[in-house]
């Protein structure tokens, strides 16, 4: 468990550490979020596993540490499989679909989708695995940041990426699911 900590404490600040590095590269003409999710476009493929690490300035890093490290932390303590893959699945997999559906000629950047992602699993582990402190923890983060996930999830401002939001949220349920009936099935082994 510490080790899956580590490895989440470890992720933001790479995150801190390539938006310092990025305003560096400013001086020099480079932007790292040129390197976002591009829907459809074969550029934008780099942006899908790479979206995550990349922030727009300060303000949307913060706005994404708190969350990321509050729900990531619950989930790398619930996960039963890898903390590493699950994160993987969520920001790949909602990656993949923004690339797929988002709206064309857009950017999206930021490492929203796996906070989104994470609530998501958290959710979906009340709802899948049904134990009394799954069920808890699903409520607990619903009350918590239920509001929340519910207005980044609509398209309600053209600057948010509503539909990594959205993707990552499908992703972190849909991991959920997948490890609760492959657990309920090992279960049943026993």
């Amino acid at each position: 468990m510490l080790a899956r900590l580590f490895s989440l404490g470890a992720f933001a600040a790479l995150l801190w550490a390539i938006l310092i590095v990025n305003a560096a590269a400013g001086l020099l003409g480079f932007d790292f979020r040129d390197y976002g999710i591009r829907p459809r476009s074969t550029a934008g493929l780099w942006g899908v596993p790479l979206h995550a690490f990349l922030h727009g300035n300060l303000a949307h890093l913060l706005a994404n540490t708190v969350p990321l490290l509050i729900l990531g932390g619950l989930a790398a303590v619930r996960v039963r499989t890898s903390f590493l893959g699950a994160s993987a699945f969520i920001a790949l997999g909602g990656g993949a679909l923004v690339w797929i559906f988002a709206r064309p000629n857009t950017n999206h950047i930021g490492a929203s989708g796996l906070v989104f992602g994470f609530f998501g699993y958290l959710v979906g582990q009340g709802i899948f695995r049904r134990d009394i402190l799954s069920i808890i923890i699903a409520f607990a983060v619903i009350g918590f940041y239920g509001f929340t996930i519910l207005f980044g999830v609509l398209p309600l401002s053209d600057f948010v990426s509503w539909e990594g939001h959205l993707f990552g949220l499908l992703a972190g349920v849909l991991y959920a699911f997948l490890e609760g009936g492959r657990n309920g099935r090992d279960e049943g082994r026993e």
